[in-house]
């Protein structure tokens, strides 16, 4: 129910239109009439549970630029809303108002069908017509005569510009409305060809001719011709908008000139384009919203404990301790670690216990950005800077303004581009690309690598200055091998998450398999317990989870004959290299190249995609020869 309902006065309630009374703030109808009933095909009560929102659903973006303007001016007036009355939805004029009693502010409209309303203005135009006389005129300077003499009070009083012509475009007579907003007086008109005078040219002063003025064509065509945006020139020189109508004068079946019936919309056309400027912007904002809210899809909660992180252990519980530590500050963070170790639910810590935790965290993975693309990726670009840049789109930084930035696998940065990366870190300014107004952001960043940056430094790869400038408060992601103790813990959450999607309840893991796994060496660290874990539920078939066979199957050795079966071979650090580029290389070969899903190479070397990416940029190796 509303939470108001406005007092039913009589008068209001037997007004000839439909009238309702809307509360802004709550979107709910306080007030209607018995023609708004009849109209929507409720009644009262029903109507009065009616929300704005339902009851212009369709054109509910233009209702809320309406209602803004009522607010701020007081009055205005549309004929381009639908509403949902007892025939569906059908187009309405609406006038509205608002009005402020104490602390209430309310906004009272008219409803009224615009067809209701063209076949009245058409009949009304008619009957005009056929009083004004028109048919009764025996010769074009007698009619104007008459036309001038016995209705001088009506074309004196009327508010629309009124002028009318002969045969031969010349201006036979002018009402004081036209007077006034042309800045001619009658007698300056009188004789002249009106075309000539005052509709000479189009509103970017380019010239056309009387052949193609629709007032002489209502004469030479003898039908009506209806305007509604075209320019009257004035005295002065000044464009004035204008909408109009030409109707043919007849006697004994001979057209002997026109009527113009012309109004200044100059006010309502600057009306329309404030809503134009107001819907672009509205436009301009909900594009950008819909981009927020594409980078902050992978914010959605997990049902982990504080922070999304489980774990009890002495070696997790230091980094718990850290986070909580560098948390609210807005000092910027390095957490570096093995792929696999969670370092992304550490940056998203980080930002929750910040004072910028309502504000968005922004994620870049910087390997996967192209070079050539790494300033509109970051920076953004206006339309037009570039081949493709059909629109204006802002950057990363921008969206992450007075939140946090998460540059994630940030060693993978080119060189090239790790100073301009630097030179917005430090000032907190940046332009757009093709732009050349500054902005000013407010960003924390947390960076993220499992490389040695430091061994980046040393080998001329990675900026010193730009090091130095990430390590402020450096966190250490710790392997899963280093925590053995939490792995129970991990092992119980991801059995109940992927039981969950597998619809399989009461799988339960006995303590001597759970003691294979926490014997067992993880090389891939929390994201292969978790692949394996889902993998034996979705195989499953009793209540019992086993893993013979199956963590060896995954490329691990068992820790506890670690001594005995480790290859008794020392490789170099280029050695070692050259080993991981022909694993890379063979599980590309197997699955032909395809790198992402299930089937791909990352998902058979249990390491994420944009991991893999990263080392295939790294080893410079081409993945459509597979």
């Amino acid at each position: 129910m509303p939470t108001s309902v406005l007092p039913q006065d009589p008068l209001f309630s037997f007004s000839a239109t439909a009238q309702i009374v809307l509360d802004p703030l709550t979107n709910q109808l306080v007030g209607v009439n018995q023609e708004a009933c009849r109209l929507l095909g409720k009644d009262r009560t029903e109507a009065l549970l009616l929300k704005a929102s339902e009851l212009f659903s369709k054109s509910f973006p233009d209702l809320i630029v309406f209602t803004q303007a009522l607010l701020e001016q007081g009055r205005g007036w549309r004929d381009d809303l639908w509403v949902q009355t007892a025939q569906g939805a059908e187009r309405i004029e609406i006038m509205g108002r608002s009005a402020t009693a104490g602390e209430q502010n309310h906004l009272y409209l008219s409803l009224q069908r615009v067809e209701e309303l063209d076949n009245y203005r058409k009949q009304s135009d008619a009957q005009r017509h056929y009083l004004s006389g028109i048919g009764h005129w025996s010769r074009v300077s007698r009619i104007f005569q008459e036309f001038e003499f016995q209705n001088k009070l009506l074309l004196d009083a009327a508010g629309e510009g009124i002028y009318g012509v002969d045969a031969n475009g010349t201006t036979t007579f002018v009402n004081p409305a036209a007077e006034k907003i042309l800045g001619y007086s009658a007698e300056e008109l009188a004789g002249k060809n009106m075309h000539n005078t005052v509709h000479h040219s189009h509103a970017d002063g380019s010239h056309f001719g009387a052949e193609q003025c629709p007032i002489f064509a209502a004469f030479r065509e003898g039908v009506v011709h209806r305007v509604n945006d075209d320019i009257f020139w004035s005295k002065t020189g000044k464009p004035i908008a204008v909408e109009y109508t030409s109707t043919p004068i007849r006697e004994n079946d001979f057209i002997v000139g026109a009527v113009v019936v012309f109004h200044d919309v100059s006010e309502k056309k600057a009306y329309e384009r404030q809503l134009l400027e107001a819907l672009s912007e509205v436009e301009h904002l909900k594009n950008r919203l819909e981009m927020e809210k594409a980078y902050l899809q992978e914010e959605i909660k997990l049902e982990f404990n504080q922070h999304q992180i489980i774990g009890s252990s002495p070696a997790f519980q230091q980094v718990l301790q850290q986070i909580e530590l560098v948390g609210p500050t807005d000092a910027t963070v390095l957490i570096s670690g093995e792929s696999g170790t969670g370092k992304e639910l550490i940056a998203r810590a980080i930002h929750e216990t910040s004072n910028r935790s309502e504000r968005p965290l922004i994620r870049v993975n910087c390997a996967a950005v192209p070079a050539d693309l790494f300033e509109s990726e970051f920076f953004g670009h206006i339309k037009g800077a570039f081949t493709g840049a059909s629109d204006d789109r802002p950057g990363r930084f921008e969206l992450a303004d007075g939140g946090t930035l998460f540059l994630d696998e940030v060693g993978e940065i080119p060189l090239h581009l790790q100073g301009k990366l630097l030179r917005v870190l430090q000032e907190q300014q940046f332009e757009r690309i093709g732009e050349s107004k500054t902005r000013n952001v407010d960003v924390r960043i947390i960076a993220a690598t499992n490389r040695d940056l430091r061994g980046d430094v040393e080998n001329n790869s990675f900026r010193e200055d730009l090091f130095f400038r990430l390590n402020v408060f450096p966190i250490e992601s710790v392997p899963l091998r280093k925590r053995k103790e939490d792995i129970p813990l991990l092992t119980q959450h991801f059995l109940q998450k992927a039981s969950t999607r597998a619809n399989k309840q009461g799988l339960k893991i006995p303590i001597s398999e759970m003691s294979k796994l926490q014997d067992y060496n993880w090389p891939g660290n929390v994201r292969e317990l978790e692949n394996i874990i889902e993998r034996q539920v979705i195989l499953s078939q009793g209540d019992i989870i086993r893993f013979d066979g199956i963590i060896k199957a995954t490329g691990g050795e068992q820790a506890a004959n670690a001594g005995e079966n480790m290859p008794q071979t020392i490789f170099t650090e280029q050695e070692f290299r050259q080993q991981e580029r022909r694993n890379i290389l063979l599980a590309l070969k197997r699955t032909k190249g395809k790198i992402f899903g299930n089937q791909g190479a990352a998902a058979l070397l249990e390491i994420k995609p944009t991991t893999l990416a990263s080392r295939i940029k790294k080893y410079q190796i081409d993945t459509a020869s597979f």
